[in-house]
């Protein structure tokens, strides 16, 4: 297994964890639009990490024509959990792809652009996991604002690090 491979299942797990804590968030909640919030809800930011996903990895890398997930798309967790077992999906196939050649420098153009980007393959993904867990900070933040206590969504415990 790559390193990529074992990095991205670090990422899935704290995502799991989110999932928990989002588990305790109403569903009223989980979709309520905050106008001081940056995209809007908590479901929004969720969404919008997924459509990171697809548009950087599916849309440019792998130069799929699907579209991207809109927030008011996804009716609730339910879903959104099922949305990013399509994102887990699109993961495992960008790193059969390409997994093995982080330094590949794939030519794509981006929409409104005239000039193509040059982006390395480890550029795409370190910029989708990046993106994903600055956006995990802000929906734990959310949900604190609306009352909710977080639990630890964060990638190493005090267990883990024992076991290093």
């Amino acid at each position: 297994m790559s390193v990529l491979n074992s990095q991205y299942d670090l990422i899935r797990q704290t995502r799991e964890r989110l999932f928990l804590y989002c588990e305790r968030i109403s569903p009223e909640d989980y979709v309520k639009e905050l106008e001081q919030v940056g995209w809007g809800s908590i479901r929004n930011l969720h969404a919008h990490i997924a459509g990171c996903y697809q548009a950087w990895l599916g849309r440019y890398a792998l130069e799929w024509d699907a579209p991207v997930v809109k927030g008011e798309e996804i009716a609730g967790l339910p879903e959104m959990k099922a949305l990013f077992k399509e994102v887990d999906a699109l993961v495992e196939t960008f790193l059969k792809t390409f997994g093995d050649r982080p330094g590949e420098l794939l030519r794509r153009p981006l929409p409104g652009h005239e000039v193509p980007e040059v982006l390395s393959v480890l550029w795409l993904f370190t910029q989708t996991i990046t993106h994903e867990f600055h956006h995990k900070g802000q929906i734990v933040q959310i949900g604190r604002q609306l009352g909710y206590v977080p639990i630890d969504t964060d990638l190493i415990t005090p267990d883990d690090m024992v076991r290093l």
